[in-house]
């Protein structure tokens, strides 16, 4: 396995080691080692690697990510995984702000807390996080799923279009136009799929409340549900 130390190795070696695989490259394992806060770290990446960075990281952290699975055995700085469009990305301790901004597919699973705007503007990505979200959290969320497994500060859904949000915990406030909904076998099912794809075990679905789009800040058209 190949092991970059952000020490003495520049960022950039990395970065360019990442993007330049060939189909079928028999490295598809790295380590990095070191990472000291550095911003930007294995951002994007197209293809099925494995990353997995000892420490913490700053901005931008697998940004754009496409394909691969990347865990920071520490912390990440504002924007990890954002714009993600597949692939998987686990932070073990807390992430910054906008975690998984503008996320497009994929799964980001944060084991610690969120800050602020988690999700915001999301169009697809699935977003676990094990412990607590701040203010703003999936604002203007178009798609996908933020499933919540403490509280969330203020704000929660703000002008959110078909996102669909769970919140195991309390929540301090919901923004404009998102409310609870029902939560129904459907959505049960989809929840327990995403509990089990981040590891979560000994938490029911049923211990959830769901919350979405009141749907009237926006023109909906039941007939086009499909591509919201």
């Amino acid at each position: 396995m190949p092991v970059f130390d952000l020490s003495v190795t520049p960022l950039r070696e990395l970065n360019s080691t990442l993007h330049g695989l060939a189909a079928g490259a028999n490295d598809t394992a790295f380590e990095v080692i070191n990472p000291r806060g550095h911003h930007a770290v294995a951002a994007g990446i197209d293809a099925p690697v494995t990353v997995d960075i000892k420490g913490s990281v700053g901005y931008y952290c697998a940004g754009m990510n496409d394909g691969g699975i990347i865990t920071v055995h520490g912390s990440a700085g504002p924007g990890v995984a954002e714009n993600m469009m597949s692939g998987s990305v686990i932070i073990e301790g807390d992430a910054s702000q906008y975690a998984g901004a503008t996320g497009r597919g994929g799964l980001l699973v944060i084991k610690g807390n969120a800050a602020s705007r988690c999700g915001i503007s999301m169009k697809g990505i699935d977003i676990v996080v094990y412990g607590s979200i701040g203010h703003m959290s999936a604002f203007m969320g178009q798609s996908g799923h933020l499933v919540v497994l403490g509280d969330a500060g203020d704000a929660l859904g703000d002008s959110l279009y078909e996102a669909k949000l769970f919140v195991r915990g309390s929540v301090k406030s919901l923004g404009s136009d998102c409310v609870e909904k029902e939560m129904r076998p459907e959505h049960l099912a989809k929840l327990s799929e995403l509990l089990e794809k981040a590891g979560v075990r000994g938490i029911a679905p049923r211990e959830f409340k769901r919350y979405g789009s009141a749907r009237k800040l926006y023109n909906f058209n039941i007939d086009n549900a499909d591509a919201y």
